[in-house]
């Protein structure tokens, strides 16, 4: 259960920071919301300390890819309205088949 918020907060404060970045940069809007997204994605940084240690750094970051794919496709449904096509799920379900090899426990 720890685990899976972790890496729902990385998530979000990986591409929550980003996109507010990319609204301060692409958009134009107040650089506060620049600020704002760096801070965000300061604190990304840190939340993969708070991971077990049964995996490498590599692992525990590989597998945040995945959930970052799948996070990133969610959003674009509920913040920028666009629908994921079939491609899009197909990729997002190959990257979490990925993540969940990579994370499989070691004898």
């Amino acid at each position: 259960m720890r685990a899976t918020f972790l890496f729902l907060l990385a998530g979000l404060l990986e591409i929550g920071g980003g996109y507010l970045v990319w609204l301060w940069l692409r958009e134009h809007r107040h650089p506060a919301l620049g600020v704002a997204g760096l801070v965000a994605l300061g604190c990304y940084g840190v939340v993969p300390v708070f991971q077990g240690t049964e995996n490498s750094f590599g692992r525990v970051y590989a597998a945040y890819g995945a959930v970052f794919i799948v996070l990133s496709v969610l959003w674009g449904m509920g913040v920028d309205h666009q629908r994921p096509d079939a491609r899009d799920w197909i990729g997002a379900g190959i990257a979490v088949a990925g993540a969940v090899v990579m994370m499989w426990p070691r004898r």
